[in-house]
């Protein structure tokens, strides 16, 4: 868990990494708590009038955490392939969301409504099977909340046919997420 406190510096560094105005590393480095310096997979979330403008994160830790947080806020601004890099006039209309992930687990299933009564909507769901492999936030639920759509709008995400996850051979991992935004 992040306090209040933890929350504002990362939402700060995600607005002035967007912003290009961060201090120097190494002075953030001196300032920020120990917890922040954990590596966790995270993500970021830019909307702009509550339309999605911008997502990019990593599903397991590859860096202190405060680090992931300004590496993905400038990717999910400006190399999000789905959007235009964001145009400076947009940035203060930019909302931003940052969730920070659990440790993945393997969700172990026999069949298709084993996996279907394993899943709801407070789980992030990774699929993988060969290269292939997606992520659905928690907050997905909200737009998807049947569990058949979600997976099969998932398996599509990984580049794979929409009824792939019936086949039992994924391999399927949850996590949950602590989010917080701007408000």
């Amino acid at each position: 868990m992040l306090s209040e406190q933890e929350r504002k510096i990362l939402l700060d560094l995600a607005r002035s990494s967007i912003k290009g105005d961060l201090p120097d590393l190494e002075i953030i480095e001196q300032t920020v708590s120990e917890n922040l310096k954990k590596p966790k997979g995270v993500f970021v979330t830019l909307t702009e009038n509550g339309e999605l403008r911008g997502c990019i994160g990593n599903i397991v830790p590859v860096e202190p955490l405060y680090k992931a947080v300004i590496s993905c806020a400038r990717d999910a601004a400006y190399s999000d392939w789905r959007f235009p890099p964001v145009r400076e006039y947009e940035i203060d209309l930019l909302k931003i969301e940052i969730s920070v992930l659990s440790d993945l687990t393997p969700l172990e299933y026999s069949t298709v409504e084993d996996l279907l009564g394993k899943l709801d909507e407070s789980l992030g769901v990774v699929i993988e099977k060969e290269a292939h492999r997606a992520t659905f936030l928690p907050q997905v639920w909200e737009e998807l909340p049947k569990k058949e759509d979600f997976l099969s709008h998932l398996c599509v995400k990984a580049g794979l046919s929409p009824d792939e996850w019936k086949s039992r051979k994924l391999k399927i991992s949850v996590y949950t997420v602590e989010k917080f935004s701007e408000e």
